[in-house]
């Protein structure tokens, strides 16, 4: 997890855009496990399973308690470009639709088009581009049942 959240290009779009090191890394599986214990849900390892290496994680959470399940996800970046995140993401989007959970949304800096493509290949639509307190501005993307997954018809 600390390959991850610890690089700086990795979480350059993330949060306050600070690496996380060992204690703080620890502090999100101790949130993982709460929100399973609670929700039934959370944040997963993907792993590469021509390896078995761990490259990366996804999942549903609840930033801040928002009430919306967010969809989070974040790879090491020697595996970007290779299809991983569209491939949890969309999984991640299957498994809301059998939790029957009503919608997800997921936030991303207006300038991650990557994020972008990622979201919306996986099934996300677009929608507003939100303001924050300190004047910047987090692109909104939502997700309803009623909306076709990445490779259904």
């Amino acid at each position: 997890m600390v390959a991850v959240y610890g690089d700086p290009v990795v979480v350059r779009y993330v949060g306050d855009r600070q690496p996380l090191d060992r204690a703080r890394c620890e502090q999100w599986v101790e949130v993982t496990l709460r929100n399973y214990a609670t929700r039934g849900y959370g944040m997963v390892a993907l792993v590469e399973q021509s390896t078995g290496a761990i490259v990366g994680f996804c999942g549903l959470v609840h930033p801040g308690g928002q009430a919306e399940p967010e969809i989070k996800y974040a790879l090491h970046r020697d595996v970007w470009g290779h299809g991983f995140a569209t491939e949890a993401a969309t999984g991640m989007l299957g498994y809301a639709r059998q939790m029957g959970l009503p919608e997800v949304i997921a936030t991303t800096d207006p300038e991650n088009e990557a994020s972008h493509r990622v979201l919306l290949k996986a099934g996300m639509r677009r929608a507003e581009l939100r303001p924050n307190a300190d004047g910047s501005f987090t692109q909104m993307f939502g997700w309803s049942p009623a909306l076709p997954v990445s490779g259904e018809p």
